[in-house]
């Protein structure tokens, strides 16, 4: 039975992702580096530190090395959330449904530390959680499942009792790989991808999470 929920961050609960990709632009441009929206895809749900990687061995630019690279685009997007994220659609209504509950709550994100604290307390959510883990704590990132089985654990909960929820592929599948259920709510443009099959339920919205869903995820 499922009595643990834990919830991605960027792109789910905060409209965040497009911040992301430009920064991400802004700082590699500053490298003679083109990043579209297209490639940024790619390396939707890992960490920072990850994404440069990635993409340095792809462009092999010259001249800041990653860490400097990763700390620029971290600078820039704690900039933009603070000016201009919004919460998605649903998000404020399904914390405080769970809240309502009494229902454990836990948030598992790939951003470094300072990167969560800054949208949490932006939108003032930290109250809804009573554990939040990063991946930067971890060898590996998403898709693999340990900063889930690291905030199950931190919720004092098993695995296989909780239910995530994500909006990317690697998020739902390192949820999955930790053994929990997974709801997913992938962007509009991405939702046909046959990769999300494996998730329990998908949404359109966090809107649409209703009592039904609840009761049926939460009963096997």
């Amino acid at each position: 039975m499922v009595d643990t929920v834990i919830f991605d961050m960027d792109g789910l609960l905060i409209n965040s992702e497009p911040l992301w990709g430009e920064a991400m632009e802004e700082v590699f441009a500053g490298l003679g580096v083109t990043m579209t929206p297209e490639l940024a895809q790619r390396t939707t749900g890992l960490r920072t530190n990850e994404v440069v990687d990635y993409w340095q061995r792809y462009f092999g630019w010259e001249g800041p090395g990653n860490e400097q690279v990763t700390d620029d685009i971290l600078d820039s997007v704690i900039g933009k959330i603070l000016a201009s994220a919004t919460l998605q659609p649903g998000a404020e209504a399904v914390l405080e449904g769970f809240k309502r509950r009494g229902t454990r709550l836990g948030l598992a994100s790939s951003s470094p530390v300072r990167v969560i604290e800054a949208a949490l307390d932006r939108f003032q959510l930290t109250p809804y959680f009573a554990a939040v883990h990063s991946a930067e704590h971890e060898e590996w990132g998403k898709p693999h499942p340990a900063v889930y089985i690291s905030c199950a654990l931190k919720l004092e909960a098993q695995p296989f009792h909780c239910l995530a929820f994500e909006d990317s592929i690697n998020g739902m599948v390192a949820a999955k790989a930790a053994r929990m259920k997974a709801v997913v709510v992938p962007e509009a443009h991405n939702r046909t991808n046959p990769r999300y099959a494996l998730a329990d339920l998908q949404l359109a919205s966090l809107e649409e999470f209703g009592e039904e869903h609840w009761t049926e995820l939460s009963s096997w």
